[in-house]
């Protein structure tokens, strides 16, 4: 179900990857956009062509200052709020012995503390008009730790727990929240947005094994991630948490099968420690 006049999108990390698909999905449905990212020099050209529905400026989203102005800012320019998409973000890779401190706190304070920013900014304004909806970008890594992404899996599992704490909090207003859980789709994420730890050579062999996985992974048009946020946008009543993508959700799936299986299993010493 879609309003008659134009939502206003506010869209982190907008200018590359999902969120760059994010924010033409969102033109092509008639919406207007303030996108931000460090650099947004590639949306030049879409702001020219969008006749003023599209406005773009730097923000880093890990300075909270800098969060709370720029989302100040955002309002100014059409008005209001309707739809938040917490998109900035990184990649990490790195067992948990190699990577430093630096690097997981340079992480965190992107992938996690910066949709905490921009979440604590504008549910203020979206509580006071009464509606409007926050999709946190996760993973569908989110849902359990895995060899080499541990850091990464981590930073979107806080974000999944604050986010559904945030629902929770913010519903009584009017405002809706939905955790997103993309698989892998055609962005620079684990390219341009990548951080990398130095390698010790006693992870050589698993670390092969990874590549070799990897390698036969398929990634797919973050577009057709797009054309389903703008649909879960438009529903009055929306998921809470929903995988983007065939092959996440069936491995979503048999994790938590898994999960399941092995809490069942050991049921018994849970039940004695009572």
């Amino acid at each position: 179900m879609r309003t008659s006049s134009p939502r206003t999108w506010f869209i982190t990390g907008a200018a590359r990857g999902l969120g760059r698909a994010f924010t033409e999905a969102a033109l092509a449905a008639g919406d207007q956009v303030v996108g931000v990212a460090r650099d947004v020099a590639p949306l030049d050209e879409l702001v020219a062509a969008s006749g003023g529905r599209l406005v773009a400026f730097s923000l880093d989203v890990s300075d909270r200052a800098a969060v709370f102005a720029g989302v100040e800012e955002a309002v100014t320019a059409f008005g209001r709020l309707d739809v938040v998409v917490n998109n900035a973000g990184g990649a990490i890779l790195g067992m948990l012995e190699e990577l430093t401190e630096e690097q997981v706190r340079t992480h965190l304070d992107t992938n996690f503390f910066g949709a905490l920013w921009v979440s604590q900014a504008v549910v203020p304004h979206l509580r006071e008009q009464g509606s409007g909806h926050i999709l946190q970008v996760s993973s569908m890594g989110s849902v359990g730790g895995f060899a080499s992404t541990g850091i990464y899996g981590a930073g979107k599992a806080a974000l999944d727990s604050m986010s559904a704490a945030l629902a929770m909090e913010v519903e009584r207003f009017g405002i809706k929240v939905t955790i997103l859980g993309p698989g892998g789709y055609r962005t620079d994420l684990f390219t341009r947005g990548l951080t990398m730890a130095q390698g010790h050579e006693a992870y050589g062999p698993l670390r092969e094994w990874l590549q070799s996985m990897w390698t036969e992974s398929e990634d797919f048009d973050p577009k057709r991630a797009a054309e389903v946020v703008v649909e879960v946008v438009n529903m009055p009543e929306p998921p809470k948490h929903l995988i983007l993508g065939s092959a996440a959700y069936d491995m979503v799936d048999e994790m938590n099968r898994a999960y399941t299986a092995e809490l069942a299993k050991w049921e018994h010493l849970s039940r004695k420690a009572e």
